[in-house]
């Protein structure tokens, strides 16, 4: 009864002791001045929400990071999250998904509201001009940016912009994605000789996927329309994890590019003799044809060869089953002016023997100037209805026969390869742990650059190298030498003293840049006497030197680096 009397008025005949009424409630009539107010009912609900609210317990959310990363196709996106109104009174609205139609009254609130919240402030007569400008540039939104320069930029300027980036990453897709923005460079994009040198991946369908006959439609549709319209003077064109339609694409470029004079066809499968067909019909300016890592018909490859294999200058394949054919035609003679041949195998190959005959390769490629086997292990065979001697290789320039498996080249092996070759610049034996210091000193080239000889693979084998010699090759090679790698060498430390002094002592002290003792003996008085003499090394590689101090079993890089070492040193 107490709450009702709390909201109802007072009954006729209870007593009204309330100030300011008289005592005739007994008549039934109140005046004005006895009439009490209605009493406000307070509701329960709102104290029990703010109950509620002040029991409520914060919840300590990570901070918002100021980035979000997008993957793509090709690249990954990092957007930043900040606004650049979050420091402005006036705020952008916000685009957000389409939402239910609002009730007559609901609209108009809202509206009542977004017109306090734009409101701009009252403007104070005292305040000074430049607060007014202040003030104006906090209630007004930024004005777009000035794009004229884009439009009024001159087109040979664009053009010179877009070599660098095309000299860096490529035409595709640089150069497609250029041609969108607008049509001044629309136009610059589209200028024949940014387009010299193009690689295409293949993405038009995810991974996994099977192509579809429409897909594969347009991908013709586009080789056609890139051949026609940007590849007038196109030299270098390579293609990349395609698996259909190289056949079509590599017809289409030879027929419509009179200039191609590089081919690559990297982990492609699908290549038949069509390829090869068009090329020789076409293509009669091309010189390089890289192919490794690629399935294709050795047959074809090979009849290309004896119809035109007097325009080539570069061969680059890998290994494989019937790629020995390749090699043989290559030995007898029908590519005379090679310059280039480099032959690999993959690194999880295993063991893997290629039968050659350097004898009858000498003969074949006299101009040889380059000659790579990486991961191959040559089995040499003996020519047979051929020349009794040969000139060797008279231009040979670099010789590659690193490997990461066990080699059996021996110091007879290398002495028939480089007898003749007196130009020699580059020699990577890395892996060949039968050479010796002895079989290197014999070799005719004395203007030795780069000398490769690190045993990467099993430290066994490491140990039956020998531990005497190598002050022979400083001492030959001294005044030419610009980079020198004789990692896990177990050479003696007087003998690498001695070596080291070679080099120190040299005319030429400027030359050696790069040095690579990693897991050498090599002492503290050896490696003071080189690196105060050698003042253009920026290299030096010390890991493993398990007769170097704690804390200097490291790699070097720049000669900043290397001076604080040779100061730890004294």
């Amino acid at each position: 009864m107490d709450s009702e009397a709390g909201v109802q008025g007072p009954s006729e005949g209870s007593a009204d002791t309330t100030p300011g009424t008289s005592g005739a409630s007994s008549q039934g009539k109140v005046g004005p001045s006895t009439k009490k107010a209605p009493l406000k009912r307070k509701s329960s609900v709102s104290t029990g929400a703010k109950a509620k609210k002040r029991k409520k317990a914060k919840v300590n959310r990570p901070a918002r990071l100021g980035y979000t990363v997008q993957e793509g196709e090709d690249m990954l996106l990092v957007i930043s999250n900040t606004n650049q109104y979050d420091n402005l009174a006036w705020r952008p609205k916000k685009k957000g998904t389409r939402k239910k139609k609002l009730t007559k009254g609901k609209a108009k609130a809202n509206q009542t509201k977004k017109k306090k919240t734009v409101a701009a402030k009252p403007k104070v007569a005292n305040n000074p001009p430049i607060k007014k400008v202040a003030d104006a540039a906090l209630h007004q939104p930024e004005r777009s940016t000035d794009h004229r320069w884009g439009h009024s930029l001159p087109e040979e300027v664009l053009v010179n912009i877009f070599q660098m980036v095309v000299f860096q990453d490529g035409a595709v897709p640089f150069l497609c994605r250029m041609a969108r923005v607008c049509q001044l460079w629309n136009a610059a994009a589209s200028s024949p000789g940014l387009w010299r040198r193009v690689s295409v991946g293949f993405c038009w369908i995810e991974p996994g996927k099977t192509q579809l006959p429409k897909t594969e439609m347009k991908i013709k549709d586009t080789v056609n329309w890139l051949a026609q319209n940007r590849f007038s003077q196109l030299r270098d064109f390579s293609l990349c994890h395609w698996k259909k339609n190289v056949d079509y694409a590599v017809e289409v470029v030879s027929q419509s590019c009179p200039h191609l004079r590089s081919l690559t066809l990297s982990y492609c499968t699908g290549v038949t003799e069509k390829t090869f067909q068009s090329l020789g019909g076409n293509s009669r300016s091309l010189e390089s044809i890289n192919v490794q890592y690629s399935e294709f018909q050795a047959e074809g490859l090979v009849a290309f060869l004896e119809s035109s294999g007097s325009q080539i200058r570069q061969i680059l394949f890998t290994h494989g089953p019937k790629n020995d054919r390749l090699l043989a035609a290559i030995s007898r003679g029908c590519c005379p002016d090679l310059e280039l041949l480099e032959i690999n195998t993959k690194l999880d190959s295993g063991y893997c023997q290629l039968p050659i005959c350097i004898q009858g390769l000498q003969s074949g490629c006299p101009k040889l100037k380059t000659f790579r086997m990486l991961n191959v292990i040559p089995m040499h065979k003996v020519m047979r209805n051929g020349p009794d001697s040969t000139s060797g290789f008279p231009l040979l320039e670099e010789l590659c026969m690193a490997t990461t498996s066990v080699s059996f080249m021996t110091d007879k092996d290398l002495r028939d390869i480089l007898f003749g070759s007196t130009k020699l610049r580059v020699l990577d034996l890395r892996g060949c742990s039968r050479i010796t210091p002895s079989g290197l000193a014999t070799l005719p080239c004395v203007e030795l650059e780069c000398l490769f000889w690190g045993q990467y693979f099993n430290s066994k084998v490491a140990l039956s190298s020998p531990k005497k010699g190598l002050h022979m090759l400083t001492e030959k090679w001294s005044g030419t030498l610009q980079q020198l790698d004789i990692t896990n060498h177990l050479f003696t430390e007087e003998d690498l003293e001695i070596a080291m002094s070679y080099l120190a002592q040299a005319t030429n002290a400027e030359s050696l840049r790069s040095l690579n003792l990693s897991g050498t003996k090599i002492t503290p008085p050896a490696l003071r006497l080189v690196i105060g003499q050698l003042t253009a090394l920026s290299y030096l590689n010390l890991s493993s030197c398990r007769y170097l101090p704690r804390g200097l079993k490291r790699v070097y890089r720049g000669q900043e680096d290397i001076r604080q070492l040779l100061d730890k040193l004294e």
